[in-house]
């Protein structure tokens, strides 16, 4: 795809570590009543895959957080679009979420979500950009750490494109730079 520089991480590099997170994520939670919560839309490709990797049941909802609008970087401004269908309280609450860079929508979310007295709240993440963080936000599980560039494919997306690609790509910045 022309849009795409290189690929970063491969189908077969994707499914190893995900498979890896389901066998972590099944032995930590053994004994627990496991909520996974994937943050719409991102999440959804790596929620659906880690949940045939995890070994222990599972519960899943989905909430919608938005600090980017159309754009490569956060507005710094986090609105909630979709909330939980269900109470969380007394729950373990395994957030799924694609990327995280800044930190600001997941911290948001967090502080939301803790005030719903959950018993635990853990992240998972398949994508970690530590050279981007504003917020103290270390994930609990990490697929892959990467470097700063704009990534696209396997559910991230720049502009509702590019989510249905079976890797992560890193996106030709004159893509992005011809909407901005």
């Amino acid at each position: 795809m022309a849009d795409i520089q290189r690929v970063l991480l491969d189908e077969n590099q994707l499914a190893q570590r995900v498979k890896e997170l389901g066998t972590e994520i099944s032995r930590d939670y053994a004994e627990g009543d496991l909520l996974l919560l994937g943050i719409l839309k991102g999440s959804v490709i790596f929620l659906a895959d880690l949940a045939r990797a995890i070994h222990v049941p599972v519960d899943m909802d989905f909430i919608a957080v938005s600090s980017y609008g159309a754009g490569t970087s956060t507005t710094g401004q986090v609105r909630l679009l979709k909330d939980l269908e269900g109470p969380i309280a007394g729950r373990d609450l395994l957030i799924v979420e694609d990327i995280i860079d800044s930190g600001l929508t997941l911290s948001y979310l967090i502080e939301i979500l803790q005030s719903r007295e959950p018993r635990s709240i853990k992240v998972v993440v398949l994508l970690d950009k530590p050279e981007r963080r504003r917020e103290k936000i270390v994930p609990d599980y990490t697929g892959f750490t990467i470097p700063d560039e704009f990534v696209v494919g396997y559910g991230l997306d720049y502009a509702e494109q590019y989510r249905s690609l079976p890797y992560v790509g890193v996106l030709s910045p004159s893509v992005y730079q011809e909407q901005e």
